[in-house]
This record gives structure tokens, C-alpha cells and sequence, in this order.
């Protein structure tokens, strides 16, 4: 796809996503002897003509000749109008036996040819057609492949019925694309990958159906709602993403089918769905709300002692709502309003309802209505619903505890600045001790991730708990003290005052602020190494949101953070990987701004550390983007980084530079102190585009520098990761000792591997650099597992074990297919430069990535001759002549990549920098 405009995604028909059961399926059918012929049936947009096509293409490549047809309401009223161009000349259409027999022979040619004919819209043929048909399949003549209209009405005759219902071919019906196929489909065509965001809106809007999925991203394409940032395709906030002007005609002749009749029921629909079929009585006849469903337009959906009626289709309402005058959807609303009133208004979901078509009607709605509603909305974890609600109250009827509402609300929705404003006027209202603390506790949530500096925010806690006399409301704040202290990268002191937080089940205190205390405690137990206490903490507090969603305003998918977190750190990267992934859908789909900032980030560390270096870019943008909207300073920092790691182990330096500089900047506006994961771990980036670029030496000074902060502050497995950096980096020897002390102190099977890792590297043992292996590979460390095998064929050809070193070799590729594009220092040279001493290495990345033996002489602290001479030595050693040839060696033993790295262009966006 071009950059100025949408370009291969309205060019020609997309790619087929989604249907390889049905590929699979038909593939049998052409091996077997079986049923002669499939039925394709979905509602318009499903794709049938296009599965059909793929098809008809997989029986010619089984040695079918194709033949194609398309049945229509015009073709139904001539005699073979669908099949007369396949006829052969000659024929006698009157004798229906002489025209059967002669087709027949015609299409075998008496040299067994077999026939594949693909008919669209099959419903619409006329009976001589489907009669003749039916009689071809039955004498295995022809393979039949059609399609059929969910839903619309056909020429009904006992021929086609008894083509398409008979037991010679088979029905498939067609379901929406689920969200995965969605994303490979948006994948496959647009010039980067959708981020998740842009992925999962545009399946919702498009209810999954290919045609439709399709107009959208076009129409959002053009319009800018969905663009670029230069590594996945986003979808702005607030942007409009609804569809082209021929999608818009494509419903609207639908709608039109149905006749004006069903007019008044269908706009009622659009701006009061789901409602009641008790309603709908005085719009339309029973009649023609049957002949809606039958049409597919309306789905009919039975909720109890209730039923209820929707459109069949997201994209119907928009279309409607916008053909529908200002003054007549107001009438429409105020008479939805007062029917729901007049019964009493006593459902669940009534006063929501109720108040928004208030809203919607005369830009006001009673106050207890609104109260009602966005506590309902908020029960449902519907943020985007609820805070509307919550800006409509007006000041005098607000609480403390409705104000304390709606800045939960800002929070969760993206606006930090907002929910401070609110909170700093709810801390004076606040009149009694347990007002205080609520308020308390959740302002400095707020301030955490708002950028507040850790002492203010410690400050300010310690006002409010001056301002306390319950020893119930004490123990909260001293609780959140040790909150804070985590959150602000000291675990060991903050684990101190959370240590006697109670277990889920003999817990005794508000169950909100127990779940708020236990939702940091499993970062804390994580930082110093108690990983599986931590594993089960996050857990626990998970599963008890869920059993009792009520108990907090913020989503149960938010917990999944720690869950992420803690199961990385035990060395669970691929559950930790799944659930994340699983979480961050919901939390997209509630409209959840802020949790899926830290679980991106999350996700981004846990597949840095599983080696997919791809995987962990895209996540690390999705923290990016999300991070800039609400100036989420902790998460971002992480993330770039992050990004800059993962953007130079694949080759986009560029990109890697940008990302520092943003973080640069970031740091130097909000300052340097440590967060939860942040300890050290910011260094990441700097280091891996030192050494990416040859400048191993600097690369191991950023991170023993960093190592240092991490142990200062008590993060030991931030020190492990980047301990077992340095010794990836050359520097084995010195790290293998304290790797292996930590792994002492740390649970969980990840630092066990890392130190073992690190130690066989350090005395470049091959049997023990392939137990390393096994050991990563049970974790799902892949990078740092193909690193070992890597290093142990090395060392097996350097001991002359050359079907040893190549069995390795073998197996480190097969590791490599799944480290998308990785190529670190260890996998470029460690086969092809065994014979150079480690010095020599330094010297020889330093010059293949375009280094001057000055500025070598300078990072290394050699003298220029020194450098000189130990670069003749590389030449010789490894049979090349200048730089040039070193750098082509260096590259050639990087090996093939698994798929092609991603664009080296920055990420824009409106502020500059990434």
C-alpha cells in the first residue's frame, strides 16, 4: 500500500482469511467418494463467492477443468439462462433426457475430463438448470461448488430444493471472521500490521464480515482515522473509521429491500437498540418484523421471560442514525423514554438506558437516572458509557462517593489530569475517615502514573494519614505507603509494611482495598526474587475480582498485569504471553486506557525475554501510543527502551535512536527515579545499539552500570536480565559468579537457566552450553537457547567434533525460524570467528560497522597502531583484505532470517520524536 493513500487495500479482491477449515474440508471432498458438491451459505459481505473461487482454484490443481456460472432473478426466468454458455451447440433443450445425455457427453469427451462448476447465487436458478445440474452430479459428471444468500428468498421450486438440500452435496454456512482472522487478513493487506487496538475495533465494527471489514478500513485509510506511525497501522483514539460511500449504498439498498413498512421499526433499532419486541408493536406489524429476521437485518434474541430485538449489524445503525432528521430522532427518543418509564423502568439496565436517550434527546437527564445508569455502566465495566453519565450530574448532586467515581472513570478512559482535578475537589468535601482514605488511596494511584515525583506522593499520603484516627483507616494508608514505596522501585521497603497483608481467604478488611493492596504486593514479592509467592498473590487477587466484579470500579483484566509480570519472572513466558494477550483484548473492547498501557509494556519485557524481538516492538508501540495520550511516564519510559532493544537486534537502528531520544527527553522532564520496572532496565536500550553496532566494551559498562541500580534497589531479577546481558555480550566470566548467587535468591526456573547460561558460556563448554539450552527452551527463552547452541557448535568445531558442531549448527536454526529477525553479537560470530581471540571480536564488530581505528582506539582505550595490528591479524586470521570484506564475513554468518524485519522509518507522531 502506498503512503499517500490506501493502495493495495481497495486494489482487487483480499486475501483469504479465516476459512482454512473449509479448505480443508473441500480438499477431502475432491480426494474422497463421497458428496459431489458443496453449498456456501452466509449472510452478503461473508465472502462466499470469494471461498468459492479458492475452491474451484484447488480443484483445478487437483485436475478439474473449471466452469462458472451466476444464477440471478433475470436468468431464473429463461429456460438454462444460468447454463447456457457451457452447453454445447446442438443441444436439444426441449427433450429434457437428449439434453442431459448430450451435456454429459460432451463435458466427459469421452477422456474422463471431470468438471468443476462453481455456481453464485444458486438459489436463483431456474429449474431446467438445477434440474440438469443435479442430474450431472448425480452421475459424478460434475463437481459442483455454489453459493447462497443466507436468508433471501429463491425461485423456491422442488429442482432446487433439490439440488441444494439433497444428499450429493454438502452445506457449509459461513460465520463471521473471529478477531485473529480479522488481524491476518488487516496483516496481509495494509502496509504494516494493524496494532492490536486498530485490529480488534475494526473486527467489532465489522461484526467479522469480510466485505464489510473491508469498506471500513478503506474508508478509515482514507479518511486518517487510520494511518502509520511507522511500525504497525493505528487507530486514532477518537477517529471516525465508518466505511465508504459505496458501503453506505450496499445498506442502504438493504434496508430499502425491506420496504417502508419496517422504516419506523429499523430507525428505533438504530438509536434504542436492544429493545423490547413489546415495544416495537406500535412501529410495525409482527409481520414485517418476520420478514426483517428472515431478511437477516434484525436478530431476535430471547432474555428470560424478555424478548429482545437488535439490528443484525453494526453498520446498520450508523447508516440509519445518520439518515434520521435531529427533530424526529429526539421523538423517537422521548417515546422510547416514557414507554420504558410507563412499565415502571424497573430492568437492570433501564435507568442506563433511560438516561443516555435523556442525554442523547435534550442534552440533560434527571440525576438519579444518572446515578443509576453509570453505576449500572460501571458494573458492566463499560467505562465509555459511564462517563458521560458521570459529567452530567450536576455539582450539586454530586457526592463524595460520585465524584470519586468519576475521577476513576477519567483514570481508567486516559485522563490522568482530568481525575486529579476531581480528586484534589473531592479530597475537601471528603467528611469522614473512610471518604479520606478511599480518596487518598486512589489520588495517589493517580499520581503514579500521572508523573508525580515518589516523594510527593509519599508526602502527601503521610498528610492524609496525619489527618486519620481509625486504626482501620491508619493501617490502610500505612498499607499504601508500602503501595507507593513499590510502585516507586524500593520493593524491599515496601514489602515491609504490605507484610501484613492477609491471604485471599483469610482476609478481613473491605474487600476493594484489599484487592488494591494485593494488586502491587506481587510486583514487590517479584523484584526481590520470590517469584512463585508472587505468582500466587497475583493470582489470587485475579480470580477474587472475578468472583465478586462488583467489588471495584476497575476491570478484572487489570490484575492480569501482576499476573503477566510474576509469570515472566518464574520463567512462564508462554502463559504469561497468552493471558496478557487475552486481557488486553478486554481491556480494549471496555475502552480502558490506562491498564493496557502497563500490560503492553508487560507484554513487550515477556516477549523481549522469550527472543521474539518482533512481537516485543509491536507491543512496546501499543504502550507508546497509549502512554503519549495520558503523559503515562512510568510505562513509557520502559517501553522505549524496550523498543530501542528490540528495534536494534533487528537492524533498525534508526528507529532504536529515535526511541532513546524520546526517552531522553522524557527523563528529563519528569526525572530519573526508578519505577516498578524501570530499575536499570532502561538502560536496555542504549546498551543493545552499542553493541548491535560493535561497541561491546560500552554495551558492558551500560549494563554493569545499570546492574548496579538495579541491586541498589533491591530488583534482583532486573539485575539477572541485565547481568545475563553482559554475558551475551562477551563478559561471561564476570557475571557468571553473581548470576549464579542470585539464582540462590530467586525462584521460579527462569534465573536457574540464566545463570546456568551464563556459566557454560564462561567455560565455553559445549555439553554444558547444550544443557543451558535445554534448560531455556523449557522456559521458552528461544533467543537465549539458540545463543547456547550457537556457541556450543562453536566449541564443538573448534575441539575438531565436526558432526557434533553440525548437528548444533542444525538445531541452533531451527531455534533461530522462531527469533523473528534476531541477530545478535553471540549469533554473527560465534561460528565464524572462533579462531580470534576475544579482543580481536571487539576490534573486528567495531570496524565491520564502520568504525575508524581512531574511534576504536578510543572506545577500547588502545593506542591507533595497537588497533591496526589487531585488525591485520582478524584479515588474516579470517582470509579477508580490508573492512568491507569483514563486514560481508560478519553478515554471511548472521544467517537467514525467519521473516523480514520491521520498517526502519520512526514511529511519528503529532509531538515528533518516535
Amino acid at each position: 500500500m502506498t503512503r499517500a493513500g490506501t493502495g493495495s487495500a481497495d486494489e482487487g479482491p483480499w486475501p483469504l482469511a479465516g476459512r482454512q477449515n473449509e479448505l480443508d474440508f473441500f480438499t477431502r471432498l475432491l480426494a474422497g467418494a463421497g458428496p459431489r458438491g458443496v453449498v456456501l451459505c452466509g449472510p452478503q459481505g461473508v465472502g462466499r463467492t470469494r471461498l468459492a473461487e479458492a475452491m474451484l482454484a484447488q480443484a483445478v490443481e487437483a485436475g478439474f477443468r473449471a466452469g462458472r456460472a451466476v444464477a440471478s432473478t433475470a436468468t431464473s426466468l429463461v429456460t438454462l439462462g444460468a447454463l447456457a454458455h457451457l452447453l454445447p451447440p446442438g443441444v436439444d433443450l426441449s427433450d429434457p433426457v437428449a439434453r442431459f445425455t448430450a451435456v454429459a457427453e460432451a463435458l466427459v469427451g469421452g477422456q474422463g475430463d471431470r468438471w468443476a462448476v462453481l455456481v453464485d447465487d444458486a438459489h436463483l436458478l431456474d429449474p431446467a438448470s438445477a434440474m440438469l445440474l443435479r442430474q450431472l452430479i448425480d452421475v459424478r459428471a460434475v463437481l459442483l461448488i455454489a453459493t447462497r444468500t443466507a436468508g433471501a428468498a429463491g425461485t423456491g421450486t422442488s429442482a432446487t430444493d433439490a439440488l441444494l438440500h439433497g444428499d450429493s452435496v454438502v452445506r457449509l454456512d459461513l460465520a463471521p471472521l473471529s478477531a485473529e482472522a480479522v488481524e491476518e487478513l488487516l496483516t496481509r493487506t495494509l502496509e504494516r500490521p494493524p496494532a492490536k487496538r486498530a485490529s480488534y475495533a475494526l473486527a467489532a465494527a465489522s461484526g467479522g464480515n469480510p466485505l464489510y471489514l473491508r469498506e471500513l478500513t478503506i474508508g478509515a485509510l482514507r479518511s486518517g482515522a487510520l494511518r502509520s506511525n511507522g511500525v504497525l497501522m493505528e487507530l486514532m483514539e477518537d477517529g471516525q473509521y465508518l466505511g465508504t460511500p459505496r458501503l453506505t449504498e450496499l445498506i442502504e439498498r438493504r434496508l430499502a429491500a425491506a420496504g417502508p413498512a419496517s422504516r419506523a421499526a429499523l430507525e428505533l433499532l438504530a438509536l434504542c437498540a436492544p429493545v423490547a419486541l413489546a415495544d416495537l408493536d406500535d412501529t410495525a406489524p409482527l409481520e414485517v418484523l418476520a420478514a426483517l429476521e428472515t431478511a437477516g437485518l434484525i436478530t431476535v434474541v430471547q432474555d428470560g421471560r424478555r424478548t429482545r430485538v437488535s439490528l443484525a449489524h453494526p453498520s446498520y445503525a450508523h447508516v440509519l442514525r445518520a439518515n434520521v432528521p435531529s427533530l424526529r430522532a429526539r421523538s423517537i427518543l422521548l417515546r422510547q423514554t416514557e414507554r420504558v418509564l410507563a412499565r415502571g423502568g424497573r430492568r437492570a439496565d433501564d435507568a442506563l438506558r433511560v438516561a443516555g436517550w435523556q442525554l442523547a434527546a435534550t442534552g440533560r437527564a434527571d440525576t438519579p437516572l444518572l446515578h443509576q445508569g453509570a453505576a449500572t455502566a460501571l458494573r458492566a465495566y463499560d467505562y465509555c458509557q459511564a462517563l458521560p453519565l458521570l459529567e452530567a450530574v450536576p455539582p450539586a448532586g454530586h457526592s463524595t462517593p460520585t465524584r470519586l467515581l468519576l475521577a476513576q472513570t477519567y483514570f481508567m478512559t486516559g485522563y490522568p489530569r482530568r481525575a486529579e482535578d476531581v480528586l484534589a475537589d473531592t479530597d475537601l468535601h471528603a467528611t469522614t475517615d473512610e471518604e479520606r482514605v478511599a480518596v487518598t488511596m486512589f489520588r495517589t494511584t493517580n499520581l503514579l502514573h500521572y508523573g508525580g515525583q515518589p516523594e510527593q506522593i509519599l508526602a502527601h499520603n503521610a498528610s492524609a494519614l496525619s489527618r486519620i484516627t481509625s486504626p482501620e483507616g491508619r493501617a490502610d494508608l500505612r498499607m499504601n505507603e508500602g503501595s507507593i514505596l513499590i510502585a516507586s522501585g524500593r520493593p524491599r521497603e515496601g514489602l515491609d509494611l504490605l507484610s501484613g497483608l492477609e491471604p485471599a481467604a483469610a482476609r478481613r478488611r473491605g474487600l476493594d482495598v484489599w484487592l488494591h493492596h494485593a494488586s502491587f504486593l506481587p510486583f514487590g514479592l517479584a523484584m526481590v526474587g520470590r517469584t512463585l509467592e508472587a505468582v500466587g498473590w497475583a493470582r489470587d487477587a485475579h480470580t477474587v475480582h472475578l468472583k465478586d466484579p462488583a467489588v471495584s470500579v476497575s476491570h478484572p483484566s487489570a490484575r492480569l498485569r501482576a499476573v503477566v509480570m510474576t509469570l515472566t519472572e518464574a520463567g512462564l513466558l508462554t502463559e504469561a504471553a497468552r493471558l496478557g494477550q487475552e486481557g488486553f483484548a478486554d481491556l480494549v473492547a471496555a475502552g480502558v486506557l490506562h491498564s493496557r498501557v502497563w500490560l503492553a509494556t508487560l507484554l513487550g519485557r515477556t516477549h523481549w525475554l522469550a527472543g521474539r524481538p518482533g512481537s516485543a516492538r509491536q507491543w512496546y508501540v501499543e504502550a507508546i501510543t497509549a502512554a503519549r495520550r495520558m503523559d503515562h511516564f512510568g510505562a513509557r519510559r520502559v517501553a522505549l527502551s524496550g523498543m530501542a532493544a528490540a528495534c536494534a537486534v533487528t537492524g533498525a537502528f534508526s528507529t532504536a535512536e529515535a526511541a532513546l531520544a524520546e526517552l531522553a527527553a522524557v527523563r528529563t522532564e519528569q526525572g530519573t527515579a526508578p519505577g516498578m520496572l524501570s530499575a536499570g532496565e532502561e538502560e536496555l536500550g542504549a546498551a543493545w545499539l552499542a553493541a548491535m553496532r560493535g561497541d561491546l566494551a560500552r554495551a558492558r559498562a551500560r549494563l554493569r552500570a545499570a546492574a548496579r541500580t538495579a541491586q541498589a534497589s533491591g530488583h534482583l531479577n532486573s539485575e539477572a536480565l541485565l547481568l545475563t546481558d553482559i554475558a551475551r555480550l562477551g563478559g561471561a566470566k564476570d557475571v557468571a559468579a553473581p548470576l549464579a548467587a542470585l539464582a540462590e535468591r530467586c525462584d521460579g526456573e527462569l534465573g536457574p537457566a540464566r545463570a546456568k547460561f551464563a556459566a557454560a558460556l564462561a567455560a565455553d563448554d559445549p555439553q554444558r552450553l547444550l544443557g543451558a539450552a535445554d534448560r531455556l527452551d523449557a522456559v521458552g527463552a528461544l533467543l537465549l537457547s539458540a545463543e547456547a547452541v550457537t556457541a556450543a557448535s562453536a566449541a564443538l568445531r573448534q575441539r575438531g567434533m565436526h558432526r557434533q558442531a553440525a548437528a548444533a549448527a542444525a538445531r541452533a536454526e531451527t531455534t533461530r525460524v522462531h527469533c523473528q529477525s534476531a541477530a545478535t553479537p553471540v549469533l554473527a560470530t560465534a561460528l565464524g570467528t572462533r579462531s580470534l581471540t576475544a579482543r580481536e571480536r571487539e576490534v573486528a564488530l567495531l570496524a565491520a560497522a564502520g568504525t575508524t581505528s581512531k574511534g576504536i582506539a578510543s572506545s577500547l582505550t588502545l593506542s591507533v597502531r595497537t588497533v591496526d595490528n589487531h585488525l591485520q591479524r582478524v584479515y588474516t586470521k579470517l582470509g579477508v583484505t580490508n573492512r568491507r570484506g569483514l563486514a560481508a564475513f560478519l553478515d554471511s554468518r548472521s544467517g537467514p532470517r525467519s521473516a523480514p524485519s520491521l520498517t526502519e522509518e520512526p514511529v511519528r507522531h503529532p509531538e515528533g520524536g518516535l
